[in-house]
């Protein structure tokens, strides 16, 4: 099932990216941090009904215990937010998804996991086609000092924004692989086979809802800046698809973390595809083979997974 929930992942935080890009407002410079309480808010809601009505158990301790993961994530993801402002999509979402080939290549060296040929050849596809699209974007998206439209920032701040979150957002996924990879082993506490992967996806959304309510306060009380909800639908439609990305997230991992986190980082592939279709940009050749070829890398891990099974 880790396939499924990865899959379900993958496409999820590819229709997220494009509500972070439609919401992300590069003339007001608290933009990320809108987007950021936006989903903090819709994720405290979802862990608020499992805390009611999902039966898990929850000892308030795992929230400090899965401290380190959560702040990696909320991190790289506010940086992430950021980076939208000054950057397209189809430029940025690549770089930032190189962080599965970083997370897979931790996992094989820290945490003793292996793979099977046919499982390595699929990795390999997915890293190398994710590697490639950013390369391509890079070549084909001038970014200029300064355009009438604003639609492009140019400076070592903007560039350094989606390698920031690459290697933030790696990190975290290493430590989930940690947290999740196996039951016996996990460090979260109070928990059992059927509920660990509920516990840790609670203290996230928990630690992301602080943080929404710390930043309210910065932005809206000291700050003064109004947040008009009518102007948040993008924002909200984003933490919608972002929640239920994370929802299947942990699943995914706790299945094989491995393989699951290069998979899941190719989500950009699908960001790509919808800002050709809605943001009206085109894709070259070289670039549906690169989609095609992470695909294929997709199915394949897809494949070898049934046969195991």
């Amino acid at each position: 099932m880790w396939f499924v929930y990865a899959l379900i992942t993958t496409l999820a935080w590819g229709v997220a990216d494009l509500f972070y890009k439609k919401g992300a407002d590069g003339s007001d410079k608290y933009s990320h941090l809108k987007t950021t309480i936006a989903v903090g808010i819709v994720m405290g809601l979802h862990a608020g009904y499992m805390l009611i009505f999902g039966d898990i158990g929850y000892d308030f301790k795992n929230l400090l215990i899965y401290l380190p993961v959560s702040i990696m994530y909320i991190l790289s993801m506010t940086i992430g937010y950021l980076g939208l402002r000054y950057l397209e999509l189809s430029v940025s979402s690549p770089i930032q998804n190189a962080s599965g080939a970083v997370s897979c290549i931790l996992c094989l060296i820290f945490l003793n996991e292996t793979l099977d040929i046919m499982s390595s050849a699929a990795v390999v596809l997915i890293c190398v086609g994710v590697f490639f699209l950013g390369v391509l974007e890079k070549q084909q998206n001038k970014i200029y000092e300064a355009d009438a439209d604003r639609k492009h920032k140019v400076g070592f701040l903007a560039i350094m924004m989606p390698i920031l979150y690459c290697i933030i957002d790696s990190l975290g996924t290493f430590f989930d692989a940690y947290y999740l990879d196996d039951f016996a082993t996990t460090p979260l506490v109070g928990v059992t086979e059927d509920t660990f992967e509920d516990v840790a996806n609670v203290s996230y959304e928990l630690t992301f809802l602080i943080v929404a309510v710390v930043l309210f306060i910065y932005v809206h009380v000291i700050k003064k800046q109004k947040i008009e909800l009518p102007k948040q639908k993008d924002r909200f439609a984003a933490a919608i698809f972002e929640t239920l990305g994370q929802f299947t997230y942990v699943y995914a991992m706790s299945g094989r973390a491995v393989v699951a986190a290069p998979m899941i980082a190719s989500y950009c592939i699908v960001s790509v595809i919808l800002s050709r279709i809605f943001l009206k940009e085109k894709l070259t050749v070289k670039q549906y083979i690169t989609v095609s070829v992470v695909i294929a890398g997709i199915l394949l891990l897809g494949i070898v997974e049934g046969l195991a099974e």
